[in-house]
């Protein structure tokens, strides 16, 4: 499955909210859900979901999975990711 080409939302400062549904059969990314919601296989434990969110975003966005900051929800499904700048 081909992920979405989101790199019209790559700009530095710009701030992706999205859900993150842990333990997914295939992860994906479902553009059609208000917030964007990633799907991924890892667990929600010690911090595996959102990082795996993390990487399949940044992978989405054309961006190094390093830019992508998490600023709000570690432990929650809803969480808000900031694009840093180059």
């Amino acid at each position: 499955m081909s992920q979405p080409d989101l790199r019209h939302l790559a700009r530095p400062g710009a701030r992706l909210t999205v859900k993150a549904v842990p333990r997914s059969k295939r992860p994906g990314i479902d553009l059609e859900a208000d917030p964007i919601r990633v799907r991924v296989t890892a667990a929600p434990e010690k911090g595996r979901a959102t990082a795996a969110v993390a990487r399949l975003l940044a992978d989405s966005l054309g961006i190094a999975p390093g830019r992508l900051r998490l600023v709000q929800g570690q432990t929650h499904r809803i969480k808000v990711f900031e694009i840093a700048p180059e």
